[in-house]
């Protein structure tokens, strides 16, 4: 088989399985917020790295797993069994997911959370969703297609939405509503370190009109995809499953996400799940 004839039928796979992530994300979003709006109880316990779980975590990782499941795609959770090395290490194809990213700002109750699904080829994030339940809004991205929002997405226990449907829907990024004067750096709003503030001071000497944004999540990416922010920098701990989404999508959208200091590309389906720090620099305006 050519790369050529490889690359097809990846994009294949991709075009019948993003309405299917698209649907999976609307979905444990539904989960999410059943457990946001209604529980007084979210069941919180630590991990063994110590970061939080909760409830709406477990619940929207069943969600998806089962949604996804007949697809027989292998998925990479945060929150699924751990998986060896030597088991994913030759997965031509996967699902990585982080079925509630913001745990945090989960519990802080801010809104500040989202639903990652990445498709991944060949250890390349190929196909994206990014889903924000609390503001209805849908980012998806295919790997040279583009990055786009969806807007009006209402959680739901049964989405039924298909690839016609969804391309009706899509405003391709960045916005031209987002251009704006001024920089504007995103840190992250319960994450930030000495060498965070000193990026800061750094870049608040390069641009005097500096704007910081605090934000919880990977919707940062999302923000920085639609030109509404400038750069980002994180110095804290990531996994992968963290950033595929996002990164796929702000590059999509003429963006680039690059590990900090060394300036080299983020790295997908490692021995060690852990990310370096990155920065990420905002989408381009045509």
């Amino acid at each position: 088989m050519t790369s050529q004839d490889q690359k097809l039928i990846v994009a294949q796979i991709r075009e019948h399985l993003l309405p299917k992530c698209f649907n999976a994300a609307v979905k444990a979003g539904a989960a999410i917020m059943n457990i946001y709006n209604n529980y007084d109880d979210y069941d919180i316990s630590l991990k063994s790295d110590h970061t939080p779980i909760t409830l709406a975590d477990r619940m929207a990782h069943n969600t998806i797993k089962e949604y996804l499941g007949p697809t027989r795609v292998p998925v990479l959770s945060e929150e699924g069994r751990e998986i060896l090395f030597e088991e994913r290490r030759n997965w031509e194809l996967f699902l990585l997911v982080d079925p509630l990213d913001g745990t945090v700002e989960f519990i802080k109750r801010n809104n500040e959370f989202t639903v990652n699904i990445a498709l991944l080829a060949e250890g390349e994030c190929v196909g994206s969703v990014l889903y924000v339940p609390c503001l209805k809004k849908m980012y998806i991205a295919a790997k040279g297609k583009g990055a786009y929002l969806i807007r009006n997405i209402e959680p739901c226990d049964n989405p039924q939405y298909e690839g016609k449907q969804i391309e009706a829907m899509l405003e391709r990024l960045p916005l031209e509503s987002n251009r704006h004067e001024g920089f504007r750096m995103a840190v992250s709003r319960s994450h930030q370190t000495p060498e965070t503030l000193e990026r800061i001071a750094h870049m608040r000497e390069l641009h005097p009109d500096l704007e910081l944004i605090e934000q919880g999540s990977s919707y940062k990416f999302c923000l920085l995809a639609e030109g509404a922010v400038d750069y980002y920098v994180r110095t804290t701990n990531t996994y992968e499953w963290d950033t595929a989404a996002g990164e796929l999508i702000l590059s999509e959208a003429g963006g680039k996400t690059i590990s900090y200091p060394d300036g080299e590309p983020l790295a997908y389906n490692k021995k060690d799940l852990h990310n370096p720090w990155f920065e990420a620099t905002g989408a381009k305006y045509e």
